[in-house]
């Protein structure tokens, strides 16, 4: 299971998976289990540009800016087919997280993080998370950049 992958990976480190007793596959019952505002969950979603996949993680109200991406990343934001998000990333929805992802797989990190001190990543299952600042998010996602593709809720 995808959770045991995100526990090996922090098992040397200050960080706990949290593995709760309800569901957090959404950024509303993340936010409801975790006892703490939606926009903290930082959410992972799953893009492909040509052909390769990437994840980025962005504050849990945050949406995709449709122009900021295709600026970003030169094509329009075509996401992976919910059914084969596992096969590309190695965490199945609700659980996708940038910690133990296969190893073609690139992680952004989108500034609508930085609102925020501490954020709520999943961690490869739809009843866990892991609590993490933002230099740790950075430190362990092995992100590859900071991008600006989002647009917060209104």
């Amino acid at each position: 299971m995808a959770v045991d992958l995100v526990k090996d990976f922090f098992q040397d480190t200050d960080v706990d998976v949290i593995e709760l007793p309800e569901s957090s596959a959404t950024v509303a019952l993340a936010a409801q289990a975790l006892k703490t505002e939606p926009d903290q969950i930082a959410k992972t979603l799953s893009y492909l540009v040509n052909d390769q996949p990437i994840l980025i993680v962005m504050a849990g109200e945050a949406r995709t800016d449709n122009r900021k991406y295709k600026d970003t990343f030169h094509k329009k934001a075509k996401m992976i087919p919910f059914g084969q998000v596992e096969d590309y990333i190695g965490h199945a929805p609700g659980g996708v997280c940038p910690f133990a992802v296969k190893d073609n797989v690139k992680v952004y990190l989108d500034q609508s993080l930085k609102r925020h001190e501490t954020v709520f990543p999943a961690a490869g299952s739809e009843n866990s998370a892991v609590k993490l600042t933002i230099p740790q998010l950075e430190k362990y996602s092995g992100y590859e950049a900071w991008v600006d593709v989002t647009k917060t809720a209104e």
